[in-house]
């Protein structure tokens, strides 16, 4: 086979997991594309794969589903052991019955469920959800007059408001959101999948009983009538495609307003304009939508062979030079940060609202909040799918951890009138230990009259 025409799976792949690779993608995405629209790239050790860098490429097999199939059991290497089953990436890769991994019929049945749930969301809402958990997670630092605005902040938000979102009560939501946080971090992750499964689908039983204005009863509710294991998966999709690329994007939109010079906030740079840069030139989920071609395929002189991984680079799409004048102009209609074709994201709407209302709490509560570090200091997070900083160190005057308080105070009032008196412990109660309070229900704590 000539060189023009080699697949993609013959000599070593560029690696996309290491340092060298988180600390400046562009260069490979670069390298490769000085070959052709797609070269071979290594995922993790020992997982080979396909990388599309152009934009019109990326195009053509997010939008052709009867030769690009996204159901990962086709994998060819996996299914052949040669993927070990502790690959880091095998949680991002893996099938799960949701509608992310499915095609055809049955990705059009589950994709109806989580977007018609998802309509029922009323943008105003999701704001007014926002901003409450805005206030009490700046509270814990507000005091300190320094912050990881990552790990303290951008980390933490989406993950207690997906727990809002989803219904969750207090212990579901605590371990949903350390077993997420666990998970997104690498700490026993196998661990952390079976934690979410199990309060997951106790989260499930709990909405068949007691259904509420949340998504998790709006998906039970739906017409497509899922089972509880489709439940659970779609529920694992959502919060896994919600949490990590929203946690970067509001990360990344904070590097660049505190970052000095022009493209900063003392060039005048709106929110809604930092996070429109991130999505062109710090794409939160950069390479992902792993496709498995039906036959062997040829991308522009590399053969994609059936049945091994696909995936788009969606940062490299986005920095093709094709796209150079709407790249210029930022046109939010030519990136590819959302995706395309029928597994674009179905959340544009709401996760570009969180990402704003996040923002706009944290600056409009630390007016003189800066880099506590040089941005050439600052570490990105090793892995081939996120473009994620390891922390983002911040300094401010510190303030009065103030902000629930008088954010609930009215409410408190009011509603304690309407509230009896609370009964006095019983001996059983008195001598039961306090289960130790995680992040959510410490949260609602603030709430409980």
């Amino acid at each position: 086979m000539d060189r023009q025409s080699a697949p993609a799976s013959a000599g070593a792949g560029c690696p996309m997991h290491d340092a060298v690779f988180a600390a400046d993608p562009q260069q490979i995405y670069d390298r490769l594309r000085a070959h052709g629209p797609a070269g071979p790239v290594e995922l993790a050790p020992g997982v080979d794969a396909t990388l599309v860098v152009s934009h019109e490429t990326a195009l053509r097999v997010l939008q052709n589903s009867t030769l690009f199939a996204r159901d990962s059991r086709r994998w060819k290497a996996l299914n052949e052991g040669r993927i070990a089953l502790d690959s880091p990436v095998l949680p991002m890769m893996a099938y799960r019955p949701n509608c992310l991994f499915t095609d055809g019929a049955v990705h059009l049945r589950l994709r109806k469920a989580v977007t018609d749930s998802l309509a029922r969301l009323n943008i105003t809402r999701v704001r007014r959800d926002v901003e409450p958990i805005a206030d009490y997670l700046i509270d814990r630092f507000s005091e300190r007059g320094r912050a990881d605005l990552l790990n303290d902040y951008a980390k933490l938000l989406p993950l207690l408001l997906f727990n809002k979102l989803f219904g969750c009560p207090p212990d579901i939501g605590d371990t949903l959101t350390s077993a997420m946080s666990a998970m997104f971090d690498g700490n026993d992750a196998q661990r952390a999948s079976e934690d979410i499964n199990a309060c997951l689908m106790e989260l499930v039983a709990l909405k068949r009983r007691q259904p509420g204005d949340d998504v998790t009863s709006w998906l039970i509710q739906h017409p497509a009538g899922l089972t509880d294991e489709e439940l659970r998966d779609q529920l694992v999709i959502l919060m896994g495609a919600g949490v990590e690329p929203e946690r970067n994007l509001i990360c990344n939109a904070l590097l660049l307003l505190l970052s000095p010079g022009t493209s900063g906030r003392d060039s005048g740079l709106l929110i809604e304009e930092a996070i429109d840069h991130v999505l062109w030139d710090q794409t939160p989920i950069a390479n992902y939508a792993t496709h498995y071609p039906l036959q062997d395929v040829d991308l522009g002189g590399v053969v994609a062979e059936a049945n091994t991984p696909v995936v788009i680079s969606f940062a490299a799409a986005n920095s093709d030079p094709a796209l150079a004048e709407a790249r210029r102009t930022h046109s939010k209609g030519a990136h590819l940060a959302w995706g395309a074709g029928p597994h674009a994201c179905p959340a544009k709407d709401p996760a570009q609202v969180i990402a704003v209302t996040a923002i706009e709490k944290i600056l409009n509560a630390l007016p003189d909040l800066t880099l506590a570090v040089h941005e050439k200091e600052l570490e990105w997070r090793p892995g081939p799918f996120h473009r994620a900083l390891v922390a983002l160190p911040v300094a401010f005057s510190p303030t009065p951890a103030t902000r629930m308080a008088v954010a609930v105070q009215g409410r408190t009032v009011s509603a304690a009138a309407e509230q009896p008196l609370p009964a006095a412990p019983t001996a059983a109660a008195r001598q039961e230990p306090a289960r130790k309070k995680g992040f959510w229900s410490t949260f609602l704590d603030v709430f409980r009259v």
